[in-house]
């Protein structure tokens, strides 16, 4: 049975979420850079970085950058963006990153971690960014604060874009955020696209945990790209900052 993000990251993930803009991008990068540490030129993954806003922004502030992602339809869209091909572009799942390869750092952005059922396919994808990093290299995961999204979900929502009425159902059930969109055109009498997303929540000790279970040290948890300091009722995000341990 097909998986859900070997689905649901094709052309109409880009009209869905046409709303993430490059500016906002560069503010993250931005801040990330004063939390990694990076020396100039550093070498850095961006470890599902869809449609590139991300791997942009950290190459035009200097660093050599390679994005990895699972969707062949983002990456394209990510390949045109990069008209001076500033990055690297590979396809390449998440829990399987080239063997040889070594990175001074690596970012994984805006919930692009907690897709798989198992505990144990998360923690695949915490030691292999473990094994591509070098001994002191640092990492950003940029999860959702459970408590957060308990309080703030909103169960339904409608919009209409490009001709397309653009419907969300959300709900939270057995421990996973889950959200089924359907994507119908206006002028036509056709069923609706269906797409679901499915991420598995986890609290700041057991994310903690299970960096630690990959030899990731954590050294500081921010609650957002405008908070220092993570609070678990009113954070909108838990953003990891850590590194791997000199060997």
């Amino acid at each position: 049975m097909t998986a859900w993000y070997e689905k649901s990251f094709g052309e109409d993930y880009l009209l869905v979420y046409k709303h993430r803009d490059v500016h906002g991008a560069y503010e993250e990068v931005h801040k990330m850079i004063n939390w990694l540490r990076l020396h100039p030129h550093a070498e850095v993954l961006d470890l599902c970085c869809g449609m590139g806003r991300h791997s942009l922004a950290l190459a035009d502030a200097g660093f050599q950058v390679t994005g990895v992602d699972l969707s062949d339809v983002l990456l394209n869209e990510a390949r045109e963006l990069d008209t001076d091909h500033r990055v690297r572009w590979y396809h390449a799942d998440m829990r399987r990153l080239p063997p040889n390869a070594r990175f001074d750092a690596v970012v994984n952005l805006f919930t692009s971690f907690g897709y798989f059922p198992e505990d144990v396919e998360q923690l695949k994808v915490l030691h292999a960014m473990h094994d591509v990093l070098r001994p002191g290299g640092s990492f950003i995961i940029d999860f959702i604060n459970t408590a957060h999204v308990k309080k703030h979900l909103v169960p339904h929502s409608v919009r209409e874009d490009e001709g397309q009425r653009i419907e969300e159902f959300r709900r939270i059930q057995d421990g996973f955020v889950q959200k089924e969109i359907r994507i119908k055109d206006i002028a036509a009498e056709t069923e609706p696209r269906i797409y679901k997303e499915s991420v598995k929540l986890y609290s700041r000790e057991q994310l903690s945990e299970m960096l630690e279970a990959a030899d990731l040290q954590v050294d500081q948890v921010h609650g957002g790209y405008d908070e220092e300091k993570y609070d678990e009722q009113t954070s909108p995000r838990m953003i990891f900052v850590g590194h791997r341990p000199a060997d």
